[in-house]
């Protein structure tokens, strides 16, 4: 297999699109991830953080993850969340994302606990045990409460199924080591930074903005590796104000509300997050526009 064919190159972090009333929206689902890989997403990531994950269920994740399976076939690779801090449940999930038809999956660090490196290790070691799918770490400090350091993850690659990282930490020069000491594929989990990470040595993108803006994330990381840096540069420096727009607040809040101004399946979030204010929705139109996408007026 080629080196992105496992996760992809412009994924997005899919919410999960809910009903007025705050059920699961299946059809709305299949619509949405339909609409992404139409946009040049040749992946999607389903119940990651931004898929709002703490407050679905285990039996919403399965439903969800087979609905968008069966819209987008086999056009993009389907990437399950099915991390959490209780390694039992953890291998749970996995294992059905494996039934359902995953392609591979997201196990993001145990977070609360704060388990040490030992932990982390045998953590993700067991579950590469009980699944026959691709992993990729998503290593988020500012979430989980504990990093996954350089050596942990050097350990890790030793694992034929732990293939890639999804970096939230942003420490590029660990990850240059990481990547100069293993085959670990990495990939930018911060918008704001997939250029940089580009430089450094990433594959590519698990992005929330890619909602939206999935065409020009695919352009930038197209200019990139055909030499064309200056090209590169300015598609980056036009998409910050598209990065500062959807992280004012929690992104699947914003992500969300431009979803919905657009006509396209969300619906609300679930508490304890709360939808976007008429005033924070009148800041994001103006950080949308500024940054090249423009929302239709209510």
């Amino acid at each position: 297999m080629t080196q992105t064919s496992l996760f992809g190159q412009v994924a997005t972090a899919m919410i999960t699109p809910f009903t007025s009333t705050g059920e699961l929206d299946i059809a709305g689902a299949q619509e949405l991830a339909t609409h992404l890989v139409g946009q040049g997403n040749d992946a999607l990531v389903i119940s990651g953080t931004t898929g709002e994950s703490p407050t679905t269920s285990d039996t919403e994740k399965v439903t969800l993850l087979r609905a968008v399976i069966e819209a987008v076939g086999d056009r993009a690779r389907i990437i399950a969340g099915a991390g959490s801090n209780n390694t039992e449940h953890t291998i749970e999930l996995a294992q059905a994302a494996q039934k359902a038809g995953a392609h591979g999956l997201l196990l993001v660090t145990p977070y609360y606990n704060r388990p040490p490196q030992t932990g982390l290790q045998a953590h993700f070691t067991a579950v590469a045990e009980a699944t026959d799918l691709p992993i990729m770490l998503y290593d988020i400090p500012g979430r989980s409460g504990v990093p996954i350091n350089v050596e942990t993850l050097v350990r890790l690659a030793e694992h034929p199924r732990i293939a890639a990282v999804k970096d939230a930490k942003g420490d590029l020069v660990a990850g240059s080591w990481v990547m100069a000491r293993t085959d670990l594929m990495y990939y930018s989990g911060d918008d704001a930074l997939n250029l940089p990470w580009l430089s450094v040595g990433a594959v590519g993108f698990v992005s929330v903005a890619a909602h939206l803006v999935a065409a020009k994330l695919k352009t930038m990381r197209e200019a990139f590796f055909a030499g064309d840096v200056a090209q590169a540069a300015a598609t980056h420096r036009e998409l910050l104000p598209v990065y500062e727009g959807i992280f004012r607040t929690q992104g699947v809040i914003t992500v969300k509300a431009a979803l919905n101004a657009a006509g396209l399946p969300a619906g609300p979030v679930r508490l304890p997050l709360v939808d976007a204010t008429e005033a924070e929705m009148v800041t994001l139109r103006a950080d949308l526009v500024a940054g090249g996408v423009a929302l239709p007026v209510a």
